[in-house]
């Protein structure tokens, strides 16, 4: 497979008249997000580099399968489409540290761990979908509880990282007391049962189910772009999206990210490779085909995106929601969140 995947990339990078050595390097990637979403990235940088890089997905499982192969792992880099994931293979003691000038001066620092074990690549923000005639054009992660939006919000399941991240920065901020009385105000106000996807939010926005949803921005872009058919940009027209903020503060956002693994064969390369995916071209590339946010400021929105407004991130480093993730799961079951009751 390996050799094919030589072949293939050599191929590809000789029509477009870069140079390749006669026998490339390698670089293996252990990724839980979807191959496709990254592969022009690899591409592009094989093209530039002549060095090969091989996926290997794995939506579930990547902790115990690296853990497995221990020393012996011929993967270099780690990748999840969530920095709580990331979390968890760091606490699970498979990545090492790494300094890099070019990843500093590019990653925020709110983005970035203090120590070098990980580093977003892209960003989402988590906005709200909302009826396009509805009267609505602010609101806050707070006022999501109130309830004049009884029996009007749609939400996929607490347990679903994307919203205990959510929770966990609002735990940060608010303490548990009001933060288990803010999920239960959320929980009153579902239209249906936490279920789903966020895609899903703007399918039933567009049913009339619900007149709300809690989602992530680049769905909007995949909808609205037509790479999910018609069916799902006929959802993307029914809604509009705000930028929501906490009370004095911003909006969330969350990252796709990676690390270099821990007994990486190729390190030097997966460090060559990180620095790659930050730069402005390959930030580029990750807005055109998956309509991220790109994490080098110097980079450009796509026009899909940028029309929802400036983002202005929530000051909160992901770093500091960590601590807080477990307990907001724990208070996602006590409320019984994605029980629906009304």
């Amino acid at each position: 497979m390996a050799s094919l995947h030589k072949i293939i990339f050599a191929t590809s990078a000789l029509a477009l008249g870069v140079a390749v050595p006669a026998f490339a390097e390698e670089l293996n990637i252990y990724t839980t997000r979807e191959p496709g979403l990254v592969q022009p990235l690899l591409d592009a940088f094989t093209a530039e580099t002549g060095v090969t890089v091989n996926t290997v997905f794995l939506q579930d499982g990547i902790i115990e399968r690296a853990k497995a192969e221990g020393e012996s792992s011929p993967a270099d880099i780690l990748m999840t489409v969530d920095f709580g994931n990331l979390i968890d293979l760091v606490d699970a003691g498979l990545t090492q540290p790494i300094q890099s000038d070019v990843l500093s001066a590019a990653i925020p620092e709110t983005l970035r761990d203090k120590d070098g074990n990980w580093f977003a690549l892209s960003s989402r923000a988590r906005v709200v979908y909302a009826a396009k005639d509805l009267d609505l054009d602010a609101i806050t992660y707070e006022q999501l509880a109130d309830e004049e939006w009884k029996g009007r919000l749609c939400i996929r399941s607490g347990q679903h990282p994307y919203n205990t991240a959510t929770f966990a920065a609002y735990l940060a901020k608010h303490g548990e007391e009001a933060t288990k009385t803010w999920l239960e105000g959320i929980k009153a106000n579902q239209a249906r049962a936490a279920a789903g996807g966020d895609r899903d939010g703007a399918r039933d926005i567009a049913a009339g189910i619900c007149d709300i949803a809690l989602a992530n921005s680049y769905y909007v872009g995949l909808m609205a772009s037509g790479a999910g058919g018609d069916e799902q940009k006929a959802w993307a027209d029914a809604i509009k999206v705000i930028l929501p903020t906490f009370e004095n503060g911003g909006t969330l956002v969350n990252i796709s990210g990676a690390a270099v693994a821990k007994h990486a064969p190729n390190k030097d390369q997966a460090v060559k490779l990180l620095e790659y995916l930050v730069s402005p071209a390959a930030q580029k590339i990750y807005a055109e085909a998956n309509f991220e946010y790109p994490v080098n400021a110097s980079a450009e929105v796509h026009p899909i995106i940028a029309a929802f407004g400036t983002l202005t991130p929530d000051s909160l480093a992901l770093s500091d929601i960590l601590p807080f993730r477990k307990r907001a799961s724990e208070l996602v079951d006590e409320v019984n969140f994605d029980t629906f009751s009304n």
